[in-house]
């Protein structure tokens, strides 16, 4: 019976992200969005947590409210009828925008995001911090009318994602902020065609899961616990060199995808906007680099009583995936 309801629930989340993506009517996108929102709150409510049902509730309150203001900037800017999304798109309005990026969780409209993952388990992380910027996105590509509204996200998103892990010690926060440091990047991406933010999305969900399946394998939630609890160097290797990849250090897979997004932006001639972007970057990656080298470089006791989980030949291939994509970028350098 468990079971059931997990299958049918995620089966209705996944068909409410593809009717948002695929509407050709702003009612039928703010449809899916609701589907989609229903079905992820009975996933969300775990009875071995009791921070969870307050979560949900934080989750709802918020999504409720973009919602809201999602369906009464579509009436006003339709003149009360729901026009397709490529007309409505001409007379766009910011308050449609801004009810698009609350539900991302773009920063400043980020105060709901950090306090629902800290309650809530791995698997629910990886979901909202991924597939749950997929509809949200897409729709504001459909209603991109000013690059300048946009650009102010962009840059607060960068700031507040960067400023704010630094003094992190919950690993749940920390992959908050670094998602939010990424919307800002993402959102570059918009500015530039689908299909760059399809690519950055693709690889940076990629990351985000693998990281989140090493620190769910073995229970981590803190910083603490990585080198108290769990000093397998194999596991502190993968997982801190996917942390690297995150914040984009060359010659990871990371970087590649941060590449791709600055030289459409150049071409695009947001010369400002990647100028910063580039500077906010370099403190996010300080924070992950901070972490990585006291994780690895300070001497820790082990604890011979304690049984290590064992990495897969799957989760390994699947962590070996970013160091290995120096080849990536000096093949894709010489077809260009």
């Amino acid at each position: 019976m468990t079971n059931f309801y997990k299958i049918l629930f995620s089966s209705s989340l996944i068909i409410g992200t593809l009717i948002s993506v695929s509407a050709n009517s702003w009612f039928m996108a703010w449809l899916g969005l609701e589907i989609n929102l229903l079905s992820l709150m009975p996933l969300m409510k775990s009875f071995k947590n009791k921070l969870s049902a307050e979560a949900s509730l934080k989750y709802f309150i918020t999504q409720a409210l973009a919602s809201a203001i999602l369906i009464f900037s579509i009436i006003l800017t339709s003149n009360f009828k729901f026009s397709s999304v490529f007309e409505i798109s001409l007379i766009s309005s910011p308050l449609l925008s801004s009810a698009l990026l609350m539900k991302m969780g773009a920063a400043p409209l980020h105060f709901w995001l950090p306090e629902v993952v800290s309650g809530i388990s791995w698997l629910m992380n990886m979901i909202i911090l991924t597939w749950q910027k997929i509809a949200p996105m897409i729709l504001l590509f459909y209603s991109l009318n000013s690059t300048i509204f946009l650009s102010i996200f962009i840059i607060i998103s960068a700031l507040i994602g960067s400023l704010e892990g630094l003094n992190q010690t919950c690993l749940r926060k920390l992959m908050v902020f670094s998602s939010i440091n990424h919307i800002s990047w993402m959102l570059s991406a918009l500015l530039s065609s689908l299909n760059s933010w399809f690519l950055y999305f693709s690889i940076y969900s990629f990351m985000n899961i693998n990281i989140i399946y090493l620190l769910n394998l073995n229970k981590v939630y803190f910083m603490s616990q990585i080198n108290k609890t769990h000093p397998e160097k194999s596991i502190k290797f993968f997982l801190f060199m996917n942390f690297l990849s995150l914040g984009g250090l060359p010659p990871f897979i990371g970087f590649f995808i941060k590449w791709i997004t600055l030289n459409e932006m150049i071409l695009n001639n947001f010369f400002f906007l990647a100028t910063i972007l580039i500077v906010l970057t370099l403190i996010a990656l300080y924070f992950y680099l901070r972490i990585t080298f006291n994780t690895l470089m300070l001497s820790v006791s082990e604890n011979p009583n304690i049984m290590y989980t064992k990495l897969s030949f799957t989760s390994i291939l699947g962590s070996f995936i970013p160091l290995s994509s120096l080849t990536l970028l000096i093949s894709f350098s010489n077809l260009i």
